[in-house]
């Protein structure tokens, strides 16, 4: 007799069986709510059976206008079980870029947090969709909650296949038009519980950036791992600190330009941190300088992750490699994961020996399906199996992977190229600067100049012609900038990297007003 295969199960199974497992845990912390593992699964079952109801189909693509609520999280559950595929939008984008994703990945269901209904109107006025529903009485459509709490709450049959579309998460437009990156639930991979510890060590994760970017993946694997989230809904340093403190968090996330601001907050040092065993930084490229003092306050438990939407992780820098005294080691990305290849590649394709700089090209198992609704573009970054990534770095001989620059933030000058996160560690070195950026501006006649933002330290002194004569020293003139600007403080993109786009377009500006009044 012919052997049946087993149904497919997805990283959604895996999160139910753990949440079944110990229902009266703790498994969702949000604005003084706890939620337990069985309410918590009981929701997403609920929810499943009312978007079916809805006539929410499989393939048909839900889209979530929702900052960090925990019924976000239980809708794209329910979404993924239904065979959905998910699209979180980035909350901080303009009505126009999110109605145009909308369109784009052909929205069946809109998810709208009740908070965000006055920008939900904005935006299907200009791109309508079929079912627009609300997570709780919001005025903005069919409340999905009261619809969900009408179904039983019984296990369902998931609808996904293997090569079945799971999420299209969109890069944040910093670099252009916003792309979407399609996942299959086959390459999504399943989720392994990891053996218990027992109730008083479990991890405790803290999320204080958008579930639709990294938090949102970092969910499901400590959900997955028996663990409790606890959600907050925007990053405010003196609240992130407090919840460390008061919920013994033990896990904590944060893109560098955060962490810096978190240790950089008066009450750190007086906020106990002791229950903290790992807090991973990544998304943009870290400051050396920063990290140490990082791991001063912190102690030994930063963890670097490297990767992309596209790509899933590619490198991890542990915390034993997290020494002070060897700050080339900081500036690298950790050794590549098991199950990935990494290769460095010139413009031509050719393989390069460890320490010449060149593209970062991935292969492994969790690639990105491709660009939705773009195959010219697919089949430019996936070749032959490989993601170029569009990042520029090295391999070192001990097997470090080093990240030097995007392709398009590397400034092209005459004579060669200038890295910016080479400029901006040494920038960073400075003792009366906080933080940098670099970044190149096109002049009038087609060339690059090199320009930088500063945020100086408190209190400290630092000028232009200062910063120029130490990059002049120690990098040579053609990393010198042209122009240096400084700031309060960096500006973010909604994912929480600094915002180069906007820094370029601020300084193009200033310089097309001083050559006027020239």
């Amino acid at each position: 007799m012919p052997v049946t295969a087993p149904p497919f199960r997805s990283f959604v199974d895996d999160i139910l069986d753990s949440l079944a497992a110990a229902p009266a845990r703790e498994t969702l912390v949000h604005q003084g709510r706890r939620i337990t593992a069985g309410a918590l699964r009981a929701l997403v079952l609920r929810l499943a059976h009312a978007l079916r109801a809805q006539g929410v189909e499989r393939g048909q693509t839900v889209t979530l206008l929702s900052g960090n609520l925990p019924e976000a999280l239980a809708t794209r559950y329910a979404a993924n079980l239904d065979g959905c595929p998910v699209t979180h939008l980035y909350n901080k984008l303009s009505a126009d870029a999110q109605a145009a994703i909308v369109r784009d990945v052909e929205t069946r269901a809109l998810i709208v947090d009740p908070s965000y209904a006055a920008r939900a109107a904005e935006v299907t006025a200009l791109a309508p969709v079929p079912h627009v529903l609300a997570l709780g009485d919001g005025g903005t459509g069919t409340d999905l909650l009261e619809l969900a709490a009408a179904e039983p709450a019984e296990p369902i049959s998931g609808l996904a296949r293997p090569e079945d579309i799971c999420s299209i998460r969109h890069t944040g437009g910093t670099t252009g038009h916003p792309k979407g990156i399609c996942t299959s639930f086959e390459r999504a991979g399943r989720l392994r519980p990891e053996p218990g510890e027992g109730e008083t060590g479990r991890p405790r994760q803290l999320l204080a950036t958008p579930l639709a970017h990294a938090a949102g993946l970092i969910a499901d694997h400590l959900l997955a791992a028996g663990g409790t989230v606890v959600l907050q809904d925007d990053f405010v340093p003196a609240q992130v600190l407090a919840a460390i403190e008061r919920e013994r968090i033990t896990h904590l996330y944060l893109l560098p330009p955060l962490l810096y601001r978190l240790i950089d907050h008066p009450d750190a040092d007086r906020t106990d941190t002791s229950s903290l065993r790992q807090l991973i930084y990544g998304g943009c490229q870290a400051s050396p300088a920063r990290i140490t003092d990082a791991i001063r306050r912190l102690g030994p438990v930063l963890m670097q992750g490297y990767g992309q939407s596209e790509s899933g992780s590619i490198s991890v820098l542990t915390p034993d490699d997290h020494d002070p005294n060897r700050p080339e080691r900081l500036r690298s990305a950790g050794r590549v994961l098991p199950g990935v290849e990494v290769a460095i590649r010139d413009t031509d394709g050719n393989d390069l020996p460890h320490g010449d700089h060149g593209e970062i090209c991935v292969r492994s198992g969790h690639l990105m399906q491709g660009y939705w609704k773009q195959p010219e573009l697919t089949a430019e970054v996936l070749r032959d199996g490989w993601l170029h990534t569009g990042d520029i770095g090295f391999l070192d001989a001990e097997g470090y992977l080093t990240i030097t620059d995007r392709i398009k933030d590397m400034i092209v000058v005459v004579g060669g190229h200038v890295y910016t996160t080479e400029l901006e560690d040494l920038l960073n070195s400075h003792p009366h600067v906080l933080q940098s950026a670099a970044f190149g501006v096109r002049d009038t006649d087609g060339t690059e100049q090199v320009c930088a933002a500063v945020v100086p330290a408190p209190g400290a002194e630092v000028d232009a012609d200062e910063l120029r004569a130490l990059v002049r020293v120690r990098r040579g003139a053609m990393y010198e900038p042209a122009h240096i600007t400084f700031v309060e403080q960096l500006p973010l993109t909604d994912a929480g990297k600094p915002d180069k786009k906007l820094l370029r377009s601020r300084a193009a500006q200033t310089h097309e007003a001083d050559e006027k009044a020239a």
